[in-house]
Protein backbone atom coordinates (compact mmCIF):
# COMPACT_ATOMS: atom_id res chain seq x y z
CA UNK A 1 0.00 0.00 0.00
CA UNK A 2 2.57 2.66 0.71
CA UNK A 3 4.28 1.76 -2.62
CA UNK A 4 1.68 2.36 -4.59
CA UNK A 5 0.57 5.27 -2.56
CA UNK A 6 4.29 6.97 -3.84
CA UNK A 7 3.74 5.50 -7.19
CA UNK A 8 0.71 7.34 -7.61
CA UNK A 9 2.10 10.71 -5.99
CA UNK A 10 4.90 10.46 -8.42
CA UNK A 11 2.34 10.25 -11.65
CA UNK A 12 0.83 13.32 -10.34
CA UNK A 13 3.44 15.67 -9.86
CA UNK A 14 4.65 14.74 -13.45
CA UNK A 15 1.73 15.02 -15.03
CA UNK A 16 1.31 19.10 -13.83
CA UNK A 17 5.26 19.67 -14.46
CA UNK A 18 4.35 18.39 -18.37
CA UNK A 19 1.37 20.87 -18.28
CA UNK A 20 3.17 23.58 -16.90
CA UNK A 21 5.67 22.88 -19.49
CA UNK A 22 3.45 22.49 -22.72
CA UNK A 23 1.78 26.13 -21.49
CA UNK A 24 5.18 27.51 -21.67
CA UNK A 25 6.34 26.04 -24.98
CA UNK A 26 2.91 27.60 -26.57
CA UNK A 27 3.06 30.82 -28.96
CA UNK A 28 0.95 34.12 -27.61
CA UNK A 29 -2.07 34.56 -30.16
CA UNK A 30 -1.63 37.35 -32.15
CA UNK A 31 -2.94 40.86 -32.00
CA UNK A 32 -5.90 41.92 -33.67
CA UNK A 33 -4.16 44.11 -37.42
CA UNK A 34 -5.02 47.81 -37.39
CA UNK A 35 -7.36 48.95 -40.36
CA UNK A 36 -5.55 51.56 -42.75
CA UNK A 37 -6.16 55.21 -42.16
CA UNK A 38 -7.38 57.83 -44.72
CA UNK A 39 -8.78 61.05 -45.35
CA UNK A 40 -11.63 61.56 -47.46
CA UNK A 41 -13.47 64.53 -48.67
CA UNK A 42 -16.35 64.83 -51.06
CA UNK A 43 -15.41 66.85 -54.27
CA UNK A 44 -15.24 70.29 -54.66
CA UNK A 45 -17.53 71.99 -56.28
CA UNK A 46 -16.97 75.64 -58.38
CA UNK A 47 -17.82 77.28 -60.91
CA UNK A 48 -15.15 77.15 -63.95
CA UNK A 49 -14.45 77.69 -67.72
CA UNK A 50 -12.73 75.78 -69.42
CA UNK A 51 -9.14 77.69 -71.17
CA UNK A 52 -6.99 75.93 -74.20
CA UNK A 53 -3.17 76.51 -74.35
CA UNK A 54 -1.61 76.93 -77.25
CA UNK A 55 2.55 77.95 -77.94
CA UNK A 56 3.49 80.50 -80.60
CA UNK A 57 5.41 83.65 -81.85
CA UNK A 58 4.34 86.95 -81.69
CA UNK A 59 4.43 89.28 -84.69
CA UNK A 60 4.32 92.60 -85.59
CA UNK A 61 0.84 93.54 -87.42
CA UNK A 62 3.11 95.79 -89.58
CA UNK A 63 6.76 94.77 -90.72
CA UNK A 64 8.08 97.44 -93.99
CA UNK A 65 11.31 97.65 -95.37
CA UNK A 66 12.51 100.85 -96.18
CA UNK A 67 13.87 101.37 -99.71
CA UNK A 68 14.51 104.58 -101.56
CA UNK A 69 12.44 105.75 -104.58
CA UNK A 70 15.30 107.56 -106.35
CA UNK A 71 18.71 107.10 -106.43
CA UNK A 72 21.63 108.89 -105.34
CA UNK A 73 24.27 109.62 -102.70
CA UNK A 74 23.13 109.20 -99.02
CA UNK A 75 23.82 112.82 -97.43
CA UNK A 76 22.51 112.36 -93.49
CA UNK A 77 21.25 110.01 -90.93
CA UNK A 78 18.36 111.51 -88.91
CA UNK A 79 17.80 108.64 -86.61
CA UNK A 80 20.09 106.22 -84.52
CA UNK A 81 20.02 102.11 -84.93
CA UNK A 82 16.82 100.58 -82.47
CA UNK A 83 14.94 104.48 -82.51
CA UNK A 84 11.35 104.14 -81.73
CA UNK A 85 9.65 106.84 -84.40
CA UNK A 86 6.13 107.99 -85.33
CA UNK A 87 4.40 107.99 -88.16
CA UNK A 88 6.69 110.47 -90.73
CA UNK A 89 9.58 111.26 -88.77
CA UNK A 90 12.82 111.69 -91.71
CA UNK A 91 15.01 108.87 -91.45
CA UNK A 92 17.38 110.01 -94.84
CA UNK A 93 18.40 112.13 -96.76
CA UNK A 94 19.73 111.85 -100.14
CA UNK A 95 21.74 114.82 -102.09
CA UNK A 96 18.83 117.19 -103.25
CA UNK A 97 20.75 118.85 -105.90
CA UNK A 98 20.28 116.94 -108.94
CA UNK A 99 15.99 116.47 -108.47
CA UNK A 100 16.47 120.14 -107.47
CA UNK A 101 17.32 121.44 -111.02
CA UNK A 102 15.81 119.07 -112.88
CA UNK A 103 12.47 120.10 -111.03
CA UNK A 104 13.17 123.84 -111.82
CA UNK A 105 13.57 123.09 -115.50
CA UNK A 106 10.30 121.37 -115.26
CA UNK A 107 8.13 124.11 -113.72
CA UNK A 108 9.81 126.17 -116.34
CA UNK A 109 8.21 124.19 -119.46
CA UNK A 110 5.24 123.94 -117.26
CA UNK A 111 5.89 127.79 -118.09
CA UNK A 112 6.17 127.78 -121.37
CA UNK A 113 3.63 125.50 -122.06
CA UNK A 114 0.81 127.98 -120.22
CA UNK A 115 2.26 130.67 -122.13
CA UNK A 116 1.95 129.00 -125.59
CA UNK A 117 -2.23 127.79 -124.49
CA UNK A 118 -2.68 131.23 -123.75
CA UNK A 119 -1.81 132.79 -126.76
CA UNK A 120 -3.27 130.00 -128.51
CA UNK A 121 -6.66 131.03 -126.71
CA UNK A 122 -6.18 134.53 -127.71
CA UNK A 123 -5.95 133.06 -131.13
CA UNK A 124 -8.93 131.33 -131.19
CA UNK A 125 -10.97 134.00 -130.10
CA UNK A 126 -9.94 136.76 -132.48
CA UNK A 127 -10.40 133.83 -135.03
CA UNK A 128 -13.98 133.20 -134.11
CA UNK A 129 -14.66 137.17 -134.08
CA UNK A 130 -13.23 137.71 -137.55
CA UNK A 131 -14.73 134.19 -139.06
CA UNK A 132 -18.47 135.73 -137.41
CA UNK A 133 -18.08 139.40 -140.16
CA UNK A 134 -16.40 136.20 -142.76
CA UNK A 135 -12.99 137.62 -142.71
CA UNK A 136 -10.92 134.49 -142.45
CA UNK A 137 -11.84 131.13 -143.24
CA UNK A 138 -13.65 128.11 -141.77
CA UNK A 139 -10.20 126.53 -142.37
CA UNK A 140 -8.33 129.41 -140.33
CA UNK A 141 -11.15 129.00 -137.53
CA UNK A 142 -10.55 125.31 -137.40
CA UNK A 143 -6.43 125.77 -136.99
CA UNK A 144 -7.08 127.97 -134.28
CA UNK A 145 -8.89 125.86 -132.53
CA UNK A 146 -6.15 122.83 -133.10
CA UNK A 147 -3.59 124.75 -132.26
CA UNK A 148 -5.10 125.46 -128.89
CA UNK A 149 -5.63 121.65 -128.15
CA UNK A 150 -2.67 120.96 -128.68
CA UNK A 151 -1.19 123.38 -126.79
CA UNK A 152 -3.92 122.36 -123.41
CA UNK A 153 -2.23 119.15 -124.12
CA UNK A 154 0.91 120.56 -124.07
CA UNK A 155 0.82 122.11 -121.11
CA UNK A 156 -0.93 118.77 -119.16
CA UNK A 157 2.09 117.16 -120.32
CA UNK A 158 4.55 119.81 -119.08
CA UNK A 159 2.38 120.00 -115.61
CA UNK A 160 2.59 116.61 -115.13
CA UNK A 161 6.43 116.28 -115.78
CA UNK A 162 6.68 119.43 -113.13
CA UNK A 163 4.96 117.29 -110.46
CA UNK A 164 7.20 113.83 -111.03
CA UNK A 165 10.31 116.17 -110.63
CA UNK A 166 8.66 117.79 -107.66
CA UNK A 167 7.71 114.21 -106.09
CA UNK A 168 11.61 112.73 -107.22
CA UNK A 169 12.78 116.10 -104.99
CA UNK A 170 10.44 115.00 -102.11
CA UNK A 171 11.65 111.51 -102.18
CA UNK A 172 15.10 112.30 -101.25
CA UNK A 173 13.66 112.92 -97.84
CA UNK A 174 13.18 109.37 -96.90
CA UNK A 175 10.25 109.08 -94.13
CA UNK A 176 9.13 106.17 -91.72
CA UNK A 177 5.72 105.29 -92.83
CA UNK A 178 4.39 103.77 -89.98
CA UNK A 179 4.94 103.82 -86.38
CA UNK A 180 7.35 101.39 -84.36
CA UNK A 181 11.20 100.46 -83.67
CA UNK A 182 13.91 100.03 -86.38
CA UNK A 183 16.56 98.03 -87.38
CA UNK A 184 20.18 98.63 -87.79
CA UNK A 185 20.96 100.49 -91.30
CA UNK A 186 22.47 99.10 -93.74
CA UNK A 187 24.01 102.28 -95.66
CA UNK A 188 26.16 105.03 -94.17
CA UNK A 189 26.75 108.55 -95.38
CA UNK A 190 28.32 108.81 -98.96
CA UNK A 191 26.83 105.51 -99.95
CA UNK A 192 25.23 105.28 -103.24
CA UNK A 193 22.01 104.15 -103.08
CA UNK A 194 19.98 102.49 -105.64
CA UNK A 195 16.10 103.70 -106.38
CA UNK A 196 12.81 102.25 -107.48
CA UNK A 197 14.04 98.58 -107.33
CA UNK A 198 12.33 95.95 -105.27
CA UNK A 199 15.63 93.44 -105.64
CA UNK A 200 17.21 96.37 -103.91
CA UNK A 201 18.59 95.84 -100.20
CA UNK A 202 16.64 97.72 -97.75
CA UNK A 203 18.37 100.63 -95.98
CA UNK A 204 16.33 100.01 -92.93
CA UNK A 205 13.11 98.05 -91.08
CA UNK A 206 10.77 99.29 -89.18
CA UNK A 207 8.55 97.33 -87.17
CA UNK A 208 5.21 98.05 -85.38
CA UNK A 209 5.17 96.74 -81.80
CA UNK A 210 2.17 97.73 -80.31
CA UNK A 211 -0.21 95.93 -80.29
CA UNK A 212 0.83 92.28 -81.17
CA UNK A 213 -0.25 89.47 -83.02
CA UNK A 214 0.01 86.17 -81.76
CA UNK A 215 -1.45 83.39 -84.65
CA UNK A 216 -1.86 80.00 -83.47
CA UNK A 217 -3.28 77.19 -85.26
CA UNK A 218 -6.20 75.78 -83.42
CA UNK A 219 -7.58 71.62 -84.44
CA UNK A 220 -11.12 71.37 -86.31
CA UNK A 221 -12.43 69.95 -83.11
CA UNK A 222 -11.59 72.78 -81.51
CA UNK A 223 -13.07 75.11 -83.90
CA UNK A 224 -16.52 73.33 -83.53
CA UNK A 225 -16.67 73.59 -80.10
CA UNK A 226 -16.14 77.51 -80.06
CA UNK A 227 -18.60 77.95 -82.94
CA UNK A 228 -21.16 75.73 -80.70
CA UNK A 229 -20.33 77.70 -77.76
CA UNK A 230 -20.88 81.52 -77.62
CA UNK A 231 -18.12 83.85 -75.80
CA UNK A 232 -15.53 82.02 -77.49
CA UNK A 233 -13.81 82.02 -80.82
CA UNK A 234 -13.14 85.51 -82.41
CA UNK A 235 -13.39 88.40 -79.64
CA UNK A 236 -13.25 86.14 -77.21
CA UNK A 237 -10.85 87.14 -73.78
CA UNK A 238 -6.78 85.42 -74.16
CA UNK A 239 -4.17 85.96 -72.09
CA UNK A 240 -0.51 85.08 -73.16
CA UNK A 241 2.63 84.43 -70.95
CA UNK A 242 6.45 84.74 -72.18
CA UNK A 243 8.36 81.47 -71.81
CA UNK A 244 10.24 82.86 -68.50
CA UNK A 245 6.84 83.51 -66.95
CA UNK A 246 4.77 81.22 -65.06
CA UNK A 247 1.72 83.84 -64.57
CA UNK A 248 -0.44 84.92 -67.39
CA UNK A 249 -0.05 88.68 -67.19
CA UNK A 250 -1.27 89.94 -70.51
CA UNK A 251 -4.32 89.97 -71.70
CA UNK A 252 -6.11 90.50 -75.58
CA UNK A 253 -8.76 88.97 -77.76
CA UNK A 254 -9.32 86.67 -81.30
CA UNK A 255 -9.45 89.14 -84.09
CA UNK A 256 -9.15 86.53 -86.93
CA UNK A 257 -10.00 83.19 -87.66
CA UNK A 258 -9.38 82.02 -91.03
CA UNK A 259 -11.49 81.22 -93.67
CA UNK A 260 -11.00 77.60 -93.93
CA UNK A 261 -9.29 74.54 -92.53
CA UNK A 262 -5.89 73.46 -93.59
CA UNK A 263 -6.31 69.92 -95.79
CA UNK A 264 -2.21 68.48 -94.34
CA UNK A 265 -2.87 69.22 -90.87
CA UNK A 266 -6.89 69.59 -90.40
CA UNK A 267 -5.95 73.31 -88.41
CA UNK A 268 -7.50 76.29 -88.65
CA UNK A 269 -5.62 79.12 -88.50
CA UNK A 270 -6.43 81.91 -85.65
CA UNK A 271 -4.69 85.16 -84.40
CA UNK A 272 -5.15 87.25 -80.96
CA UNK A 273 -4.07 90.87 -80.78
CA UNK A 274 -2.35 91.57 -77.57
CA UNK A 275 -1.58 95.00 -76.33
CA UNK A 276 2.09 96.11 -75.80
CA UNK A 277 2.28 99.72 -74.55
CA UNK A 278 5.75 99.29 -72.91
CA UNK A 279 7.14 97.24 -75.52
CA UNK A 280 8.13 94.42 -73.82
CA UNK A 281 7.25 92.14 -76.07
CA UNK A 282 9.70 92.09 -78.92
CA UNK A 283 8.04 90.24 -82.15
CA UNK A 284 9.51 86.77 -82.66
CA UNK A 285 9.66 85.94 -78.89
CA UNK A 286 7.63 82.60 -78.02
CA UNK A 287 4.66 82.87 -76.29
CA UNK A 288 2.01 80.83 -74.41
CA UNK A 289 -1.54 81.74 -74.84
CA UNK A 290 -5.25 80.53 -73.32
CA UNK A 291 -7.87 80.81 -75.02
CA UNK A 292 -11.45 80.89 -73.05
CA UNK A 293 -12.64 77.35 -74.60
CA UNK A 294 -16.27 77.48 -72.98
CA UNK A 295 -18.70 78.89 -70.95
CA UNK A 296 -18.62 79.09 -67.41
CA UNK A 297 -20.05 75.79 -65.46
CA UNK A 298 -20.33 73.93 -62.26
CA UNK A 299 -17.57 71.25 -62.04
CA UNK A 300 -16.54 68.89 -59.55
CA UNK A 301 -12.67 69.04 -58.43
CA UNK A 302 -10.53 66.66 -56.75
CA UNK A 303 -6.60 66.77 -55.97
CA UNK A 304 -4.48 65.99 -59.15
CA UNK A 305 -2.48 63.44 -56.18
CA UNK A 306 -6.00 61.95 -55.93
CA UNK A 307 -5.97 60.13 -59.50
CA UNK A 308 -4.58 56.97 -60.06
CA UNK A 309 -3.55 55.40 -63.93
CA UNK A 310 -4.84 51.93 -64.01
CA UNK A 311 -3.44 51.20 -67.73
CA UNK A 312 -5.76 53.77 -69.79
CA UNK A 313 -8.04 53.84 -66.89
CA UNK A 314 -8.21 56.81 -64.79
CA UNK A 315 -9.07 56.05 -61.22
CA UNK A 316 -10.63 57.26 -57.81
CA UNK A 317 -11.17 55.89 -54.88
CA UNK A 318 -14.06 56.23 -53.11
CA UNK A 319 -15.23 54.99 -49.34
CA UNK A 320 -18.60 53.45 -49.12
CA UNK A 321 -20.79 51.34 -46.99
CA UNK A 322 -18.99 49.70 -44.49
CA UNK A 323 -15.99 52.01 -44.87
CA UNK A 324 -14.85 49.65 -47.39
CA UNK A 325 -12.56 51.15 -50.55
CA UNK A 326 -14.07 51.17 -54.01
CA UNK A 327 -12.28 52.07 -57.36
CA UNK A 328 -14.19 54.38 -58.84
CA UNK A 329 -13.58 55.16 -62.81
CA UNK A 330 -13.68 58.56 -64.09
CA UNK A 331 -13.26 60.97 -67.21
CA UNK A 332 -10.90 63.62 -66.66
CA UNK A 333 -11.42 67.60 -67.73
CA UNK A 334 -9.00 70.03 -67.89
CA UNK A 335 -6.59 70.78 -64.94
CA UNK A 336 -7.25 73.73 -62.69
CA UNK A 337 -3.99 74.44 -60.26
CA UNK A 338 -3.37 71.56 -58.24
CA UNK A 339 -7.00 70.18 -58.88
CA UNK A 340 -8.34 68.10 -61.42
CA UNK A 341 -11.65 68.62 -63.49
CA UNK A 342 -13.46 65.47 -63.06
CA UNK A 343 -16.06 65.58 -65.76
CA UNK A 344 -18.17 61.97 -65.31
CA UNK A 345 -18.05 58.86 -62.26
CA UNK A 346 -18.02 60.61 -59.65
CA UNK A 347 -21.14 62.59 -57.23
CA UNK A 348 -20.79 65.50 -54.94
CA UNK A 349 -21.70 63.41 -52.36
CA UNK A 350 -19.07 61.03 -52.98
CA UNK A 351 -16.17 60.31 -50.36
CA UNK A 352 -13.04 60.44 -52.01
CA UNK A 353 -9.80 59.41 -50.46
CA UNK A 354 -7.28 62.55 -50.87
CA UNK A 355 -4.86 61.13 -47.97
CA UNK A 356 -3.33 58.07 -47.51
CA UNK A 357 -3.52 56.33 -50.45
CA UNK A 358 -0.46 54.15 -50.67
CA UNK A 359 -2.23 52.38 -47.97
CA UNK A 360 -5.40 51.25 -49.49
CA UNK A 361 -6.35 49.12 -52.12
CA UNK A 362 -9.71 47.97 -53.64
CA UNK A 363 -11.92 45.92 -51.16
CA UNK A 364 -10.18 46.68 -47.94
CA UNK A 365 -12.25 48.14 -45.23
CA UNK A 366 -10.57 52.08 -43.82
CA UNK A 367 -10.88 54.02 -41.08
CA UNK A 368 -11.82 57.84 -42.18
CA UNK A 369 -10.31 60.90 -40.95
CA UNK A 370 -11.72 64.01 -42.71
CA UNK A 371 -9.51 65.89 -45.18
CA UNK A 372 -10.10 69.09 -47.02
CA UNK A 373 -9.55 70.09 -50.74
CA UNK A 374 -8.30 73.42 -50.74
CA UNK A 375 -6.96 75.18 -54.03
CA UNK A 376 -3.47 76.14 -54.71
CA UNK A 377 -2.08 77.72 -57.24
CA UNK A 378 0.21 74.98 -59.16
CA UNK A 379 4.28 75.74 -59.62
CA UNK A 380 4.88 75.83 -63.09
CA UNK A 381 7.80 74.45 -65.18
CA UNK A 382 8.13 77.00 -68.08
CA UNK A 383 9.94 74.63 -70.09
CA UNK A 384 7.64 71.50 -69.62
CA UNK A 385 4.18 73.45 -70.23
CA UNK A 386 5.44 74.70 -73.58
CA UNK A 387 4.47 71.09 -75.01
CA UNK A 388 2.01 69.97 -72.31
CA UNK A 389 -1.39 68.97 -73.88
CA UNK A 390 -3.51 72.08 -73.86
CA UNK A 391 -6.46 72.43 -71.23
CA UNK A 392 -6.66 74.16 -68.05
CA UNK A 393 -9.96 75.57 -66.10
CA UNK A 394 -10.02 78.97 -64.33
CA UNK A 395 -12.75 79.71 -61.16
CA UNK A 396 -15.05 82.40 -62.93
CA UNK A 397 -15.12 85.78 -61.07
Amino acid sequence: MPYRLAALCGAFFASIALSACSAGDAEPAAPQQRLPSVEVANPLVQEVADWDEFTGRFESPQHVSIRARVSGYLEEVHVRDGDTVEAGALLFTLDRRPYEAAYQAARGRAQMARATASQAEADLQRAEELRAVDAVSEENLEQAQTALANARASLATAQADAEAARLNLEFTEIRAPIAGQLSARTVDPGDLVQGSTAQGDPLITIVSSDPLYFPFYASESVLLRYQRSSGTGQGAPVEVRLQDEADFSRSGEIVFVDNQIQPGSGTILMRAEIANPDGFIRPGMIGTIRVRGSEPYDALLVPRTAIVADATRRLVYVVGEGDTVTPRQVTLGPTSDNLQVIQSGLSPSDRVIVGGLQAVRPGVTVTTRPGQIQREAAATDVTASLNRPAGTARVTD
